[in-house]
Order: C-alpha cells, then structure tokens, then sequence
C-alpha cells in the first residue's frame, strides 16, 4: 500500500472522534458499522472541558453545540433531606477556558457523524459491516474480518485497526480471549428525559439522594425562550445489595414508569417533585451500570482498542464519553509522532492504558458520588449542616482528587498546549 489507511471498528462517538482527527491529520479512514441506519438514541450525556477544548479543535464549536446540548453551570451533590453537601460552578464559571457541555447522546452522535461525512465523504462510513475479528499479517499490515448485513463475509486489510466497537467489542475479545465477562455491581438505572423548567442555575447536574438509591437530573436543551421548559435528562437509580438475586440486561430495555417509580415515592421538595419529574417522561429505558474489569494492554500488533472497548466504565464520573474523545485525539498525537505504525499504537497504549485502568476503579468505587456514601456512612444521609458532617476542606480536597485522576484539573489544563498543532499533518506515506 501506498499510503497508510486506518481501519476504525466502530462508528460511534469514539469511533466517530478518531475519523474526525485522522481526517484533520492527513490519514486516510474508513470506519465500519454495525448498524444499517445511524439514528439519534440514548439520553443525555456529559462532555467535560478537557474534551470540549478537542471539539473545539476539531472545528466543532459552541454554535454546533448548543443544537445538540447546552452549558453546564453546576455541579451538585443533596441530601435525602433536600439539603446541599457539595456545590461547585462548572465550565468557563469555574474558570476553565472551555465550558463544560450536557448533551443528548443521540444528536451529539449525529453532529459527529455529519461534520465527518462532510469533510471525507459519505463512503467513508461504511454502514451495515461489522467487523468480527483480525489477523495481523507478516508484513506488518492488519486484516479485518467483516460480516455484511445479509450475514456473508468479507475481508479488507489497512496499516492499523482500531477497535472503537463499543463494551461488547468483537476485537477486544479476540485480544483478550480470558477477559472476564462485563461486571456488574448490582446497580439498575432507568433512563428518560421530561420537559420540565430547570432546576436550581436552570442549567445544574444534581445527584439527589444516597450512593445506593438516587436521582441525577440535568438540562440538555436551552430552554424554549415563551414557555421556560427544557428537555431535563434524569436518570433514577437503585443498588442491589445481592446483585445475583436480579437478572441483568443489556444496555437498554424500554419499560413502564410503573416497574420503578415506587422507588422514589416521597422525594418532594419545595424545588423539586420528582414523582412529577418521572410522570412526565414520554419514554423510560433501564439498563444495569456495568463496565469491564482493565486488561493489560489495549494493543496487539497492529490492532489497539479506544473508548469503550478499551476502558467500558461506570458512568459516575461522568467521563465516559469524554475518554473516548481524549482516546482519538492521543492517537493522533502518536501518529504525529510515530507515522501510521504499530509503534504509534504502542506510545498511545503506554500513555493512557494504565491512567485510564486505574480511573475505571475509581468509578467502580463510586467516583466523585463516593461523597454520598461518606454522608451516609456518616450521618444516614440526612442533615441540617453539612459542615458538621464532611468540613469543607475535605469535600473539596475529595473532588479535587476525583478532576486530578480523570484529566480536567483547572490550572493544569488551562496551561496545556494544544493536543494537536494548529495544521499538524502526518507525514505522506508515514
């Protein structure tokens, strides 16, 4: 071959990233999807600044942001009894240089998908192919095993594969062939969005509640400027103290508001109602919080995993998606440096392998939410002064710890460089 060409498993928002960067780069892509028809779905999400500030340098501004999602102002932590344990602005109020933004997951997919097929062309997202499996080739090349939608096979060979195939992905199972199966915790949430006003800043990510029995609420809409409703993502949330005693399922099942919302009988506030909040729901979805235990390595040869298939976690930090963006934008620091060649995957996997393994535990272990397991190991949840239960001092040194691990620490990423040069090109043939 004469010029170097990435082949990306996955066409979601990792897989999706990297397009976007390689395609920034100079490096030739094509990305193969499962799916027919790439449609709008899930629920809200959120994208931290460390990965906003690569959107940004992706030509992905505010202006396209703001039709998916809107900026977060608030970081909130409440009591079973209403009453606040831990506040913080968020985004450019914290003094970042980048917001922070809450997004529908389906139309942020969508917006990548588009700016991609924009600026490579629609041929070079191949729907209905999923690739199954690998074979790393004498010559230093990889083949891709696809199945096509009709259920033949098909093989095509590139320089690199990369596995952007998501939590149930076919090429970490053919790396890690031993891996355990996905973890669960015993956690079950049920996932919607109401039009609703906004709560608090109008624009606030609350987890109301107890580590195990809680509510997250937040925008993920402007709200409309006649009526003052927006689209409020929530999600509710039980844990199982026998997670064997409950059948697990798959990463989204639709339901009735019936199945839960007993759960949450009584959690009215003069701020909040939130038996009201879920009747409002048009369409609720459960599915378990589950992850992947850390593999060594996320590269073999000349394959190497991102995003989800590389570092699948809980998503209490509220990172996951932002990862997964990081993940594409070092592997276009490492093709930068190294070319198109298994020792550019081998610098990414040095880099970020082991960090990012480390921060899946820390979500395991509750992430920034473990302040409500100290509140209730503390004081059962309930309190009139906070201070009297977790001094300020120690809830802040408690985040401070949780934004250092996950990668947006203010100052240090305020100071950084560009990941990517302004103009920055992989040498032809590299």
């Amino acid at each position: 071959m004469s010029q170097p060409v990435v082949m990306i498993a996955g066409g979601g928002i990792g897989g999706l990233s990297l397009a976007l960067t390689l395609q920034q780069i100079g490096v030739a892509c094509v990305v193969f999807e499962a799916v027919k028809e790439l449609r709008p779905l899930g629920v809200g999400i959120n994208i931290q600044p460390n990965a906003v500030r690569e959107l940004y340098d992706l030509g992905i501004g505010a202006d396209d942001l703001d039709q998916v999602g809107v900026p977060a102002k608030e970081w909130a932590l409440v009591g079973l009894n209403g009453n606040d344990i831990y506040a913080e602005p968020r985004g450019e109020l914290a003094g970042y240089n980048w917001p922070q933004y809450a997004v529908h997951r389906g139309k942020f997919h969508m917006l990548l998908y588009r700016k991609f097929i924009e600026r490579a062309g629609k041929d070079a997202v191949r729907l209905g192919q999923r690739v199954t499996g690998y074979e790393n080739n004498a010559d230093g090349s990889v083949t891709a095993i696809i199945e096509q939608a009709d259920g033949s096979e098909t093989r095509e060979t590139g320089t690199i594969l990369i596995g952007a195939d998501g939590i149930h992905s076919a090429v970490r199972a053919q790396m890690h062939p031993d891996q355990p199966p996905i973890h669960w915790g015993g956690a079950v949430m049920w996932r919607g969005t109401t039009m609703t006003k906004p709560i608090r800043t109008g624009s606030s990510f609350v987890g109301l509640g107890t580590h195990k029995h809680r509510m997250v609420i937040y925008p993920i809409s402007h709200p409309d400027p006649e009526t003052g409703l927006a689209q409020v993502n929530w999600i509710a949330e039980v844990t199982y103290d026998d997670p064997s005693a409950h059948e697990t399922t798959g990463w989204f099942r639709q339901v009735e508001l019936s199945d839960f919302t007993h759960h949450f009988d009584g959690w009215e506030y003069d701020w909040l109602n939130v038996p009201d909040l879920l009747r409002g729901a048009e369409v609720v979805y459960e599915n378990p919080m589950i992850d992947r235990d850390p593999v060594s390595s996320w590269r073999d040869g000349a394959v190497a995993l991102m995003g989800d298939a590389a570092h699948a976690m809980y998503p209490t930090g509220s990172n996951g998606a932002s990862q997964a963006v990081i993940d594409a934008r070092e592997l276009g620091v490492a093709m930068l440096e190294h070319g198109v060649t298994a020792a550019a995957l081998e610098a990414y996997n040095d880099k970020l392998c082991g960090p990012v393994s480390e921060l899946i535990l820390r979500n395991r272990g509750a992430g920034p939410f473990g302040l409500l397991n100290m509140v209730n190991d503390r004081c059962g949840g309930e309190f009139d002064d906070i201070d009297k239960v977790i001094p300020a001092a120690e809830r802040a040194e408690f985040m401070a710890k949780y934004k250092a691990a996950a990668g947006f620490a203010i100052e240090k990423l305020n100071s950084a460089e560009r990941t990517i040069p302004e103009g920055a090109k992989v040498e032809s043939g590299a």
